[in-house]
């Protein structure tokens, strides 16, 4: 019950947010070409800020075992969802690229800190963490290639030299090594980072206003993603983790952020690339809604079972 006012809680304020980019695309203050260009600010300077920051934590050894087992158990998550987003959705498939980008990659970030940190706390976010860091390097890399439809060597190469790959090896570096910032800057770096979530939501809203949802439901492509990204994935990255002998906290963080709805980031790469942004906003707002109720059950059931 307290996972489900959580996560009902995060989806309200989500809604509120994004409301309000619905609202500023209809009264023309974000249009169609403002919406590609804050895309653009989001993904390149306000995400890497918060992937660098998300590091600037006190170092601490004795938890280095459990974040260790974590990227293992991040790593097996991912291992799955790939091939298993291939197998669910056919490539004939009309919107497949979208579809197994969505069944892929999570909101781990927005949906997964508040829950994971009020039911295990801050030990619980920094495994949490390097979920993200893998997130943020496969979907810069592999995601990116997937939806730009290239997979030329410069084009690999672009999508390492990113700047969020680049700020999760610096942040994680920085970690390692325990080198914080000075308070000027370290206040600087996190107003920016306060960023991301207010102004991923106005993007996804605006982009949601100019689709409509009611049609998103005639197709089989929305029953398809909403299975695999919050039913699937979850169970099966369960299934694979519950055999592990990693701690019983890292496996719930894990299965949890698998099991977050469908990524902002889909959404900002369709805009950017111009790879229907429409659909991807679809799919982002339904799973985001349903999320608040396979969420906690998927909390509760894994919970009891470990």
């Amino acid at each position: 019950m307290g996972a489900g006012l959580i996560i009902g809680k995060q989806i309200i304020i989500m809604f509120i947010i994004l409301a309000l980019g619905v609202i500023c695309n209809l009264k023309g203050l974000i249009t169609k070409d403002g919406t590609k260009t804050l895309s653009v600010i989001e993904l390149n300077i306000v995400n890497p800020v918060l992937i660098f920051m998300s590091y600037q934590t006190d170092y601490e050894p004795a938890l280095l075992k459990g974040l260790m087992w974590a990227f293992l158990l991040s790593a097996i998550s991912f291992a799955a969802a790939i091939p298993l987003s291939m197998l669910f959705v056919p490539k004939k498939s009309r919107y497949s690229v979208i579809q197994r980008f969505s069944i892929i990659y999570s909101n781990c970030g927005f949906m997964g800190i508040p829950l994971i940190n009020n039911i295990y706390g801050s030990k619980g976010v920094l495994y949490l963490t390097a979920y993200i860091t893998l997130f943020n390097l496969l979907v810069w890399t592999h995601g990116y290639i997937m939806m730009k439809g290239q997979k030329d060597f410069s084009t690999l190469i672009k999508a390492v030299l990113s700047p969020s790959v680049i700020a999760t090896v610096l942040g994680f570096v920085f970690y390692i090594t325990n080198i914080r910032l000075p308070e000027i800057p370290h206040n600087a770096m996190e107003y920016i980072s306060n960023m991301n979530t207010p102004l991923a939501m106005l993007i996804a809203g605006a982009t949601v206003a100019q689709t409509n949802i009611l049609k998103a439901f005639k197709g089989i492509e929305m029953y398809r993603v909403c299975a695999g990204k919050l039913i699937i994935v979850p169970a099966v990255t369960f299934a694979l983790v519950w055999l592990t002998p990693a701690p019983d906290v890292v496996k719930m963080v894990v299965t949890i952020a698998a099991g977050c709805p469908v990524a902002t980031t889909g959404t900002m790469f369709a805009i950017t690339m111009d790879r229907h942004p429409q659909k991807c906003s679809e799919f982002f707002a339904v799973t985001t809604v349903l999320s608040g109720l396979t969420l906690p059950l998927l909390t509760m059931v894994c919970d009891k079972l470990i």
